[in-house]
This record gives structure tokens, sequence and C-alpha cells, in this order.
């Protein structure tokens, strides 16, 4: 008895207490403030401020430089080469000499018809004086009216020769000229391969290519969804177009001038050119060029960081922080491009989540520190 006395004691002193830690527990639970989540750590975020400006609607591709023209220079004559007047690399206007054929032949034709024509015009001549005697004559009844009209059929017979005599000059004038080739353009002049006593054949021999330089085209494909807005676009000057190079500093703006007739059906593209001017030369016929097409430009945009948006089940959506707290906000992208997003639904000075965004929902507050520094500008 004295054993179990004891014993019996310390059970009935732990199941006291057992029973008041069950008591207690759905106590301090009922008693827990409802603001117990405010004393929650605040969730660290970097923000950034929805702003406002013009943004451009680009379309970039892969241009090619193309020149405006490139002539092939050939001989109209069968002849020799007897001056040479430019150089490899010049750079000439149009009507500048570049090569002088040999014309000796030329020039002795071009004599010969000034020869005949000062032959034909003294017949001439001496018919119109038969003629004014003639008429005379026949005036005073000496010789017949068959008489005056015989010596006026030879005269309007030798007013045409010396009329034939004046356009047998003027070819022997325009075959002379081909001995004198001239720049047909301005541009730039390529390989020379002939030179003074090379021989050359008529419409055969290519003599030099002349490339224009300055202005030069770009030529790109531009996607059959953006051929309205180009085509709107041509009557104002054509749309803006930038060209990078990828050993330039900078990028060169050109405008769009032309739009192909037709969509090619295998790639669903338009074949386009924009003319840029090359005083530089920095352009060059063949090379490669990065380009961008301004189609149009969204004015007065709310911009924000394409960080910031958040594709969920409940559509596209942004964080913005009002009085310390995450807000949800539903936005359409209007265009993005970059690390920038053109959207509605957004205010500008709206204060925008960037980083930390994950860890977020309605109404949690945050720790925000300005993250404009590690957005774009």
């Amino acid at each position: 008895m004295s054993c179990r006395g004891p014993l019996a004691a310390l059970t009935v002193v732990v199941f006291l207490l057992g029973a008041c830690g069950r008591a207690e527990a759905p106590a301090e639970r009922a008693a827990r403030p409802p603001g117990g989540a405010a004393s929650a750590p605040r969730v660290a975020v970097s923000t950034v401020k929805a702003t406002r400006r013009d943004v451009p609607v680009l379309v970039t591709a892969t241009g090619t430089v193309a020149p405006l023209s490139s002539v092939d220079v050939r001989p109209q004559v069968t002849s020799v080469i007897e001056k040479v007047h430019v150089r490899e690399g010049q750079v000439v206007r149009q009507g500048e000499p570049l090569f002088t054929l040999d014309s000796r032949v030329d020039q002795a034709n071009l004599a010969k018809a000034q020869a005949q024509l000062a032959r034909d015009q003294a017949s001439l001549a001496d018919l119109q004086r038969q003629l004014t005697r003639n008429r005379e004559l026949l005036a005073q009844g000496f010789i017949s009216q068959g008489a005056v009209d015989t010596v006026q059929a030879q005269l309007e017979g030798q007013q045409a020769a010396v009329v034939a005599d004046q356009a047998a000059i003027d070819a022997a004038r325009v075959a002379l000229g081909y001995a004198h080739i001239r720049a047909p353009g301005n541009g730039r002049i390529g390989a020379i391969t002939l030179y003074p006593g090379s021989s050359v054949q008529a419409n055969t021999t290519s003599l030099v290519t002349i490339t224009q330089i300055d202005p030069i085209a770009v030529a790109f494909n531009l996607p059959q969804r953006h051929l309205g807005e180009a085509l709107a676009a041509l009557p104002g000057g054509g749309a803006e177009v930038q060209a990078v190079l990828p050993d330039v500093r900078g990028a060169l703006t050109g405008r769009l001038q032309f739009v192909d007739n037709n969509v090619d059906a295998t790639s669903g593209t338009v074949r386009v050119k924009a003319l840029f001017d090359n005083p530089k030369r920095l352009l060059w016929p063949g090379a490669f060029v990065n380009v961008s097409l301004t189609l149009r430009t969204l004015k007065d945009a709310v911009v924000v960081p394409q960080a910031a948006i958040i594709n969920s089940a409940r559509g596209t959506i942004v964080y913005t922080v009002q009085d310390g707290k995450a807000q949800l906000r539903p936005l359409q992208v209007l265009y993005a491009r970059g690390d920038e997003a053109a959207v509605s639904g957004v205010q500008p000075g709206d204060t925008v989540v960037v980083d930390g965004r994950q860890n977020l929902r309605p109404g949690v507050a945050v720790a925000e520190h300005d993250g404009a520094a590690s957005s774009p500008p």
C-alpha cells in the first residue's frame, strides 16, 4: 500500500498536466490575433516605374546591299584601244571619258561625206541659177514650159541628194562618236583588263563595269502580314529603315523605296528595297547587313520591362506595389521587343515588380528596392 500510494499520485499529476495542455492549445489558437500574417517577413522585390513614350514597331531582317545600277560598258564598234582615261577604283561622273578607240577610218568616212555634201550643194546652186534663167526665158517666150519643168525636177532631186549627204555626215559623226567611250552614269570603276593596243569587238568585249555606290539600296524580305503597312508608308516618302554593320558603330538610316509585285509562295515574304545615302561608302554591294524597318509608331505607349510580365493561367499579368503590398494587374501586351514591352492595363508611374515576383500573392507585404539600374532604359 505504501508503495502503490505515491505511484498513483504521480500518475494523477501527469494526467492533469496532459489534460491542461490539450485544453490550452485550442484556446491559444482561438486567441491568436487576426493580424498574425502581418508579422510575417516581407517579400524582397525590385521594382521600376512604368513609363510613357513613343514606341516604334520594328521588323528585323538580314538584308543584302545592292547597287541601284551596275553597267557593263562594251564598245559599239570593232576597233583598237588608243587610250585609257581612268584607273581602277576611280569614281566617275556621267559623261567623263573612259576609253578612246582608233577612229581614223571613221574620220576618213566623215571627211568623204562632207566632201560629197559640198559637191551636191554646188550642183544644187547651179540648178537654182538655171531654173531662174529658164523662168525668165519662159516669160519671154524663148523656151517651153517643159524645159522649165525639167530643170525644176533636177533641182528637187539635187535637194534630196543634199539632204541625204547631210544624213550621211550625221551617221559618220555617230560612228566617230563610238570611238570616244564615256561614263553612262555616276559610279565607281571596277577592274580594268584592257589597255592601249588591245583589240575590242563590237558589243562583245567588256571594257569595264561602273557600279553606283552613292546612293545605294539594301534589299531584304518582309513577312506578308506586314505588306499592307509597308505599302501604306510608300507614298509618304517610305518608312524608316536602319542598317547595322558588324564593324561599324551606330546605324545608318534610309527609307523604304520599293515593294515587289508578288509574294513568294514558298517563304510567304515579299522582296523590298530601302534607299541609303552612302557618301562614306560604308555599304558595299553584296555585303550582308542587319536591317530594321519601322512600320509604325505607338504614340504615348506605356512601357514596362518584359521581365515583369507573367503568363499565368489567368492570362497575362504583372504585380504592382501599392501601399507596401503587392497588387495583381491583368494587362495586354501591345508590342514587345528586346527587354521592353508596350502594354495596356498599367498606368504611367505605377510601380511594377521585376525581380521576386515568383514569391508574390495579391496583398502580400513587400520590401522593395529600385531596380531601374538593372532594367532597360
